[in-house]
């Protein structure tokens, strides 16, 4: 007994499998993680290293080159860059993709703390970070307050994200933009020179005053007791009476030489909430969390939280995911019902009753999908649903296949029930070869290599599971249906059913037999027709991945090289209020100083420096007509901004890129490199569709030198060393000790000069420095300072300096023309022995994802083929089911063409999928053509009559793929739009095309076979 047998005899287990299904299934949906993207691990780890007071050259030599060398020995490293700034050094360690990225981690982390000793002393922090896709905040708070001191803000942000911080689902909650309290010791150079004490004794006083250390315990009458020898400060009275120095019977305390008070650190990053100031609350979700569920989960308590607050201080949501995340999920729910709706329409010419028993497939195949999906470990995110909805027209093709011959065997007057078990029997074969080719054609898309693959691997898993569902259901649930509900008619079917037949009849059958009277000239004229679809393929061009059409955007700041935070600040408050004109605009996160905390998945916060500025802006909605012309009027309006380089960034799909188009010049000398970029920068001008181009080293940054006399210092007994700590102490400020208030929160105490703001050129005057005889000398009796030009940062690759120009295509302008171009204005620059240029940004990317796509596409051919050659035993048959290919790859690069799209990655995906799609069909007619031979059929007779039959069955899932693809089409995303498109296309060309030909062909490839047993039968 086989499987439909059994489930048409034993209908009460089918029944009761499929509700359990159903039931896991809808369970599986509710409980599915939802998302806007896919997440994916990144092979990658950062380190930053912070270095105060350190330039860019000091950063690479001291910092970047030493862990660049050791981390290089680390197995499946990629490539490793390194980026040298003032005060600060970023090493990433690119692995290679698939290498586990938590031990990637662990390994980096152990190799730079077995270096930690080699490297410069005053290192003041050292993180590493493993990039998630899940790093992009689910929240984004801000906590408000025009007047409100740091100390109370720091208080009510911690309690916030001690809060937040407990509720499940959360991976970490970061407080950004925080003007650090501190305890600070403002020394007065004066009194300090009066008493003839250098700054570093107080500073060593009140380390060795608040030093910790438990005193031991004592025992009496029986009892033990904790010697309490104080040790840790506990208000700032304490730190002002520490003693610096006794003599004559006098106390010298910190107090006389210092004043102590409460205040805060230099601050690092300014940030401002739609122009007040702010802090920021950023909330990040683990791995396998639905988005919707924690963010309702932390709001909840964000409610519980806002009582507490004073009134001064605001506590305000500045960016919410899950409203992205909905609006999504919405979105393809609408095309989703849209496209079922098509689905239903293109099935009723079976008639009524067949039609209700294709509908069950769908619900059926769908849930027994998501639940697969689940189990898988997948989301629910826009490529998954893509999945789910190009599914939605192939998922039926099986059921409307089976539903048809067992409607035909009933109009043959089979008795319902075993018209379903032959008729399923009769198809069986050809639909699971059919399904099979389908699937092949999907599978391959899986091992998708990169980012790119992990990106998309969604979207073929969605489609395998549930079609490899939907066969299942069309061999069991559905025949048993079937045997249930359709009931033998008139031979005629009903009305729709006899008008598509009569038009078969009426125009393809004539059409058909005049062209197997020519199959010749019909083939080589088909044949001509789509080889000379190809010559649209350099005219389409290639891209990687399109803009996110995202309700967000991103405006970033650069001021001059050398400006203070202050001048920074005002260039991003000038720049928001230009910004804010525009009605779609809703908030505005303000930062100078910093990047603004991570909100997209492949957009990476820019580190700590006082020219950057970046302003994150969400609009009510991303409006496909009007947004991007809002974004361009925003460019055009900036492009002049006086006091800064403004540049507006749209976010992209795919993985993380630096920019479009980017060109990397690597050699050994600054000065050279700083002339070769100038001269890309030039040709890059010349290149029309080009905006934002831009180069780190345009322009040098002026610090200054210290001008140290090192043997003048020497003769007047200062020791080696304790000049660069007291300039350290006085400017920077040294952390001695730390202070532990009533509420068990710790606060550094901090030694410096008084600190207005930024610390002015005139405070080098108040250093003092000490001497080996105990008194101190004005540091200006041992130094000259002067200004010098210095590099802004060292770029390094692949443990090669190296300057990256970086620019940005104008909207509509197509990347993969514009790296062209710029690549073919290389052979203008002439370049120096040692030096090279090279291409990266989305050119680089697309070389290594697009890498990946050759053996895809050899491994589902000849799979493909496997599953043919397994069906048919023959290669001539196969041949001619394959030959259905190149009419779809022709209508596919038509509707690109049509439609203005290029060959993204997505579009060359559904020429894969297309593959499978059209060759599913192909496969009807054949094996078909082939079983009446076997009845004994005349060929010509056998090809024309399978013809006819097949056209319906073919057409209706032709039909029914291309209305479930529909609303993806016309939806307008520029992600899966190409995709639906592809096969769209492909699926009309092929349909018509494939019609005429494949009965051609196969009367070409077999015609020979009839001749030589007809020649070779006995005359009778």
């Amino acid at each position: 007994m086989n499987i439909t047998a059994f489930a048409v005899q034993r209908w009460q287990v089918t029944l009761l499998v499929f509700l359990l299904l159903i039931t896991l299934g809808a369970s599986a949906f509710v409980s599915i993680p939802r998302s806007v993207d896919p997440h994916f691990p990144i092979p990658a780890t950062v380190v930053t290293v912070i270095l105060p007071g350190a330039d860019a050259s000091d950063m690479e030599e001291t910092v970047a080159k030493p862990l660049e060398d050791v981390l290089q020995g680390l197995d499946h490293v990629r490539d490793i860059n390194s980026t040298s700034t003032d005060g600060a050094a970023v090493v990433t360690v690119n692995f290679e993709h698939g290498t586990d990225a938590e031990q990637s981690l662990d390994r980096v982390v152990r190799e730079v703390n077995a270096v930690r000793d080699q490297l410069p002393q005053g290192i003041q922090r050292i993180a590493f970070r493993r990039p998630r896709t899940t790093e992009a905040g689910v929240l984004q708070l801000a906590l408000v307050s025009e007047d409100a001191n740091w100390l109370r803000m720091a208080k009510y942000a911690d309690d916030l994200r001690d809060r937040l911080n407990v509720v499940p689902g959360v991976r970490s909650t970061t407080v950004d933009a925080l003007a650090r309290p501190e305890v600070r010791v403002a020394i007065d150079s004066g009194r300090l020179a009066e008493a003839r004490l250098p700054a570093s004794a107080v500073a060593n006083a009140i380390t060795q005053g608040g030093i910790d250390l438990p005193a031991g315990a004592v025992s009496g009458a029986g009892r033990r007791f904790n010697i309490d020898a104080g040790g840790a400060y506990r208000s700032v009275e304490a730190v002002r009476n520490v003693t610096v120095r006794a003599a004559d019977g006098r106390l010298l305390r910190v107090g006389d030489v210092a004043k102590v008070g409460w205040a805060e650190a230099e601050r690092l990053q300014i940030a401002r909430f739609n122009g007040k100031r702010a802090l920021w609350v950023t909330v990040r979700q683990k791995d396998e969390v639905d988005a919707g569920t924690l963010r309702n989960a932390l709001v909840a308590a964000l409610d519980q939280y806002r009582p507490t607050l004073p009134p001064d201080i605001k506590l305000e949501v500045a960016f919410d995911q899950s409203k992205d995340i909905r609006l999504k999920l919405a979105q393809l729910a609408r095309d989703f019902a849209i496209a079922l709706g098509l689905v239903l329409i293109t099935i009723f010419p079976l008639g009524f009753r067949p039609s209700l028993i294709v509908m069950v497939s769908i619900p059926l195949s769908l849930a027994m999908g998501v639940l697969l999906l689940y189990l898988f470990g997948y989301s629910l995110n826009q490529i998954s649903i893509s999945g789910f909805i190009i599914s939605l027209g192939l998922l039926v093709d099986d059921s409307i296949v089976v539903t048809e011959n067992i409607e035909r065997h009933i109009r043959d007057g089979d008795p319902p029930i075993t018209a379903a078990v032959n008729g399923t029997r009769e198809i069986g074969a050809a639909v699971m070869g059919a399904t099979g080719v389908l699937l092949f054609a999907f599978l391959p898309l899986t091992f998708l290599p990169e980012g790119a693959g992990d990106f998309v691997r969604g979207l073929p898993m969605a489609v395998i599971l549930t079609v490899a569902s939907s066969l299942i259901v069309s061999l069991t649930i559905i025949p048993f249906i079937a045997s249930r509900l359709l009931k033998p008619h008139a031979a005629e079917g009903n009305a729709m059913l006899r008008t598509i037949m009569g038009g078969i009849h009426r125009f393809y059958t004539p059409l058909l037999h005049a062209a197997l009277d020519r199959p010749r000239i019909w083939f080589w004229s088909a044949m001509i027709l789509c080889i000379g679809a190809f010559g649209l393929v350099p005219v389409l061009g290639f891209s990687l991945f399109p803009a996110a059409e995202t309700p967000y955007f991103l405006v970033r700041v650069e001021t001059p090289e050398g400006s203070s935070i202050a001048a920074t600040d005002k260039a991003v408050r000038d720049v928001s209020a230009i910004v804010a004109r525009e009605g779609a605009v809703v908030n505005r996160m303000e930062n100078a100083g910093r990047g603004n905390p991570q909100i997209f998945y492949n957009i990476f916060p820019r580190e700590e420096r006082a020219r950057y500025g970046d302003i994150f802006v969400t609009m009510k909605e991303w409006d496909v007509r009007h947004s991007p012309g809002m974004l361009r009027r925003l460019r055009e309006d900036l492009a002049g901004f006086p006091d800064a380089r403004v540049t507006v960034v749209n976010f992209e799909n795919g993985p993380p890129v630096e920019a479009p188009v980017a060109v990397r010049v690597r050699g050994p000398q600054l000065a050279v490199l700083k002339k070769l970029s100038d001269q890309v920068i030039h040709e890059m001008e010349q290149v029309p569709g080009l905006r934002d181009i831009d180069s780190p080293v345009a322009y040098d940054r002026v610090d200054m030198d210290l001008g140290l006399d090192e043997a003048k210092a020497g003769l007047l007994g200062v020791a080696p060393g304790e000049a660069r700590r007291a300039v350290r102490l006085a400017i920077s400020g040294e952390q001695a000790s730390r202070l532990r208030d009533a509420e068990g929160d710790s606060w550094p105490v901090t030694v410096r000069l008084p600190l207005p703001g930024n610390q002015p050129v005139s405070a080098l005057g108040q250093v003092y420095v000490p001497t080996i005889a105990g008194g101190s000398i004005p540091l200006l009796e041992i130094a000259t300072p002067r200004l010098k030009s210095v590099p802004p940062q060292i770029t390094r690759y692949k443990l090669q300096r190296t300057v990256t120009i970086t620019a940005y295509n104008q909207p509509g302008m197509l990347t993969s023309k514009l790296t062209t171009e710029v690549e073919k204005r290389f052979k203008n620059i002439a370049l120096p022995d040692g030096y090279s240029l090279s291409l990266g940004g989305e050119a680089e990317a697309a070389s290594r994802n697009f890498a990946g796509l050759g053996p895809i596409i050899l491994l589902a051919t000849f799979g493909i083929i496997g599953v043919l050659v397994l069906e048919f035993g023959r290669f001539k048959e196969t041949a001619v089911v394959a030959g259905v290919v190149p009419l779809g790859t022709f209508g596919g690069l038509v509707a690109l063409l049509v439609t203005g799209n290029s060959l993204s990655f997505l579009a060359i995906i559904g020429f894969v999928a297309l593959i499978g799609i059209e060759i599913k069909n192909s496969i009807l007619l054949v094996d078909f053509t082939t079983q009446l031979r076997e009845r004994g059929m005349a060929l010509r007779e056998a090809i024309e009559k399978a013809g006819e039959i097949r056209f319906l069955p073919v057409l209706l899932t032709s039909v029914t793929a291309i209305g479930g693809l529909l609303p993806l089409a016309l939806g307008g995303s520029s992600l899966y739009s190409p995709l639906a498109w592809v096969i769209i296309g492909g699926l009309i060309s092929s349909t018509f095309l494939s019609r005429i030909i494949t009965p051609v062909m196969y009367l070409l490839a077999v015609r020979g076979d009839e001749q030589r047993a007809t020649a070779g039968a006995p005359e009778m």
